[in-house]
C-alpha cells in the first residue's frame, strides 16, 4: 500500500509540475495554446494505458509516444496558424524536425519490440496498474517536457534572428545523425549470429556505451536553441528541458536501467570489464 500512495503522490507531482510549466510558459492567460497540448499529451497517454494494461502489453507504448509527438506538433502546428494567421519558418522547422525523429525513432523501437517478442524493462512493471500507469505518465512527462520549447514558440508570434535557427538546426542534425548511425550499428551487430549474447563494442559504441542516448541529447537541445529568440520571462525555464532530457536518460528510464542490466548479463566477463573501463558511460570519448 505504501509503494502505490508513492506512485499516484509522484503521478499527482507530475500533473503539478506540468501544470506548473504550462502557466510559466504562457504568455497571457487567455492563450490556452499549451494547456492544450499537455491534455492532448496526456490524454493519448490514458487512452491507450487502459487496454494495454488489461492485454498487459508494452508493445504499444513506444509506438504511443510516437503518435503523442506528431499529434501535439501537429495540432500546435495548425493551432498556431489559425490564431498568428502564418506559418513561420521556426514553426515550421520545429514541427518538422520533431516530426522526422518521432517517425524515425518510435517506428524503430515498436519494430524491435515485434522482432524480440518484448521490452525487458516492463517485465515486472505491466503487472501493477499503479506502476504501469506511472509509466506511461513518465511518457507524457518526457513528451511534454522535450517539446517545451518547441510548444512555447508554437504558442507564441513570430520572432527573427535566424541564427538560432541555423545553429539550433545544424545540432539537431548532428544528435539526429549519431543517434542513427549508433541504432543501425546495433541492430546490425544483434542480427549477426556470430554476436549471439556478446555485447556491442565496435563503432560509436566505442565513444561512448550509450550513444544512441548522446544522439538524443544533443538533438534536443538542438530543438531548444531554435526556440531561444521567442523566449520571453519565465518562458527561460524551457531552457531545462537539456537538463531533463539527461536527467531522464541517466537516472529514470535508460542509462541506469540498462546498465544493471548488462552487468547481471556479463558482470563476471574481464572483456566487459575491460570496456567499461576503457569505454565512457555516457559523453563520448573520441580519441
Amino acid at each position: 500500500m505504501k509503494n502505490i500512495a508513492l506512485r499516484l503522490v509522484f503521478i499527482l507531482f507530475i500533473f503539478l509540475f506540468v501544470g506548473g510549466l504550462v502557466y510559466a510558459g504562457t504568455p497571457i492567460l487567455e492563450n490556452t495554446l499549451l494547456a492544450e497540448a499537455a491534455l492532448l499529451i496526456f490524454g493519448i497517454q490514458l487512452l491507450v494505458f487502459l487496454p494495454s494494461y488489461w492485454a498487459q502489453t508494452e508493445h504499444f507504448y513506444d509506438l504511443t509516444g510516437g503518435i503523442t509527438y506528431l499529434s501535439t506538433m501537429g495540432y500546435m502546428a495548425f493551432r498556431h496558424q489559425a490564431i498568428f494567421g502564418t506559418w513561420d519558418l521556426r514553426s515550421l522547422v520545429l514541427t518538422a524536425l520533431i516530426g522526422l525523429w518521432a517517425i524515425r525513432l518510435s517506428s524503430f523501437l515498436f519494430t524491435r519490440v515485434k522482432r524480440v517478442g518484448k521490452d525487458g524493462r516492463f517485465d515486472s512493471l505491466k503487472k501493477s496498474f499503479t506502476q504501469f500507469l506511472l509509466t506511461w505518465m513518465l511518457q507524457g512527462l518526457w513528451v511534454f517536457m522535450c517539446t517545451y520549447p518547441a510548444l512555447i514558440a508554437l504558442a507564441s508570434p513570430s520572432k527573427g534572428e535566424n541564427i538560432f535557427l541555423t545553429v539550433g538546426a545544424i545540432v539537431w542534425l548532428v544528435g539526429w545523425l549519431y543517434e542513427v548511425i549508433a541504432d543501425r550499428q546495433k541492430t546490425a551487430f544483434n542480427k549477426d549470429p556470430k554476436n549471439a549474447g556478446q555485447f556491442i563494442n565496435t563503432g560509436v559504441w566505442k565513444q561512448s556505451r550509450h550513444p544512441n542516448y548522446v544522439g538524443e541529447l544533443v538533438l534536443w537541445t538542438g530543438i531548444t536553441i531554435i526556440a531561444v529568440p521567442v523566449y520571453q520571462g519565465s518562458q527561460w525555464l524551457a531552457l531545462i528541458t537539456p537538463i531533463f532530457v539527461y536527467w531522464l536518460l541517466n537516472k529514470v528510464s535508460g542509462v541506469n536501467l540498462l546498465e544493471e542490466r548488462a552487468d547481471k548479463k556479463w558482470g563476471e566477463s574481464p572483456a566487459y570489464q575491460a570496456y567499461k573501463k576503457e569505454t565512457p558511460i555516457f559523453f563520448p570519448k573520441f580519441f
